[in-house]
């Protein structure tokens, strides 16, 4: 009985000889598919990869000044808050100085200058700064490290609720101006008469005057302004003193007085008059004693918002902050020069006391 087979095979060669002839083409179409999808991964990658290499964008800050003499504390503690913050200048931050050098002409050319190279953000260390800083730009982020009265001085609309490209750190110059006269009748209960000095194109002395003067008139002292506008009127300042019988001097801020501390400081010890400042560091120059904000705190907290801004946040929506760390420091080499003799109470009121 013969089976039949379910399987049929090739009767001849040349059947034998066409699924071979087919599989050829087809084996160089698919491997053209598979080159074609490797090139393809391998463009992907490579483009991927060179994307993933591309350098990011380094922020870079302006940060425009008075003096770098003046500036050197708040520098070192803008910079101290970048570090804590994670930014290492020169390497993930770039920081563009510009300091008028005590010319206030300046200021304004300087702040169009930090405009012009596009400055991701411009931290002003006073007010002269900060507006010379809103006369260049209007879209650049501005953030002041310091200023006695934003609003007053039309930089921001609310302390809470800024409003354009400017926001930061308020230094309440003028809350404070009482204050100092207070410690001074103390330390000289028979204070009669005191000099003060400022300069009347500064925002931010009319009101630090108003509240000495108010006072003034509590303690029944009499005030006589003397305006220092520039380096010269200095030496006539402390002859205006000494010539209307001061028993002390008030050094208001400005960035005349400011860029010229230590001459001012050696000059009022050198004629025996008892001089407050509102900086510390007018007293590291031989000054008598200070009253006031930390500005190298506050110079350290503008980097907050130098971080907050770089991430995203709009200066128009960062409540400008307060200071919180106030010092009173005496000198008490300064008060053996003068002849002052400060009692152990002051002495156990003061923050730092230098010997």
């Amino acid at each position: 009985m013969k089976h039949r087979s379910w399987i049929q095979w090739p009767t001849s060669s040349s059947e034998n000889r066409k699924p071979k002839a087919c599989a050829e083409p087809c084996r160089r179409i698919q491997n053209r598919k598979w080159i074609g999808l490797f090139a393809i991964a391998l463009a992907f990658f490579g483009g991927a990869v060179a994307w993933a290499q591309q350098p990011k964008k380094i922020p870079r800050i302006g940060y425009l000044g008075f003096s770098a003499a003046s500036s050197s504390a708040r520098i070192d503690g803008f910079r101290q808050g970048l570090r804590e913050l994670g930014y290492v200048e020169g390497k993930n931050i770039i920081i563009e100085y510009r300091y008028a050098e005590g010319r206030l002409d300046s200021e304004r050319a300087l702040a169009a200058e930090l405009a012009r190279l596009k400055v991701d953000i411009i931290v002003t260390a006073g007010a002269g700064s900060t507006r010379a800083a809103k006369e260049a730009t209007s879209t650049i982020p501005i953030v002041m490290s310091q200023d006695p009265d934003p609003v007053g001085s039309g930089f921001v609309a609310s302390l809470a609720r800024p409003g354009a490209n400017i926001t930061g750190l308020s230094s309440l110059g003028a809350d404070l101006a009482g204050k100092r006269l207070e410690l001074l009748k103390e330390i000289l209960p028979k204070l009669s008469r005191v000099a003060v000095f400022g300069a009347s194109t500064n925002p931010g002395n009319a009101p630090a005057l108003t509240e000495t003067e108010r006072a003034a008139g509590a303690f029944k002292v009499q005030l006589q302004f003397v305006d220092v506008l520039s380096p010269k009127d200095i030496q006539t300042a402390i002859r205006a003193a000494s010539k209307g019988r001061a028993d002390a001097v008030i050094v208001l801020n400005s960035p005349v007085s400011s860029s010229h501390r230590k001459e001012i400081a050696e000059l009022a010890v050198k004629n025996r008059l008892p001089a407050f400042y509102n900086r510390s560091d007018y007293v590291e120059d031989g000054g008598l004693m200070s009253y006031g904000v930390s500005f190298t705190d506050l110079a350290r907290r503008a980097a907050t918002y130098v971080d907050k801004i770089l991430k995203g946040a709009k200066p128009a929506d960062l409540p400008v902050e307060q200071p919180t760390k106030f010092e009173f420091i005496i000198n008490l080499k300064a008060a053996k020069q003068i002849g002052l003799t400060i009692s152990p109470n002051v002495l156990a009121r003061a923050d730092r006391v230098l010997k």
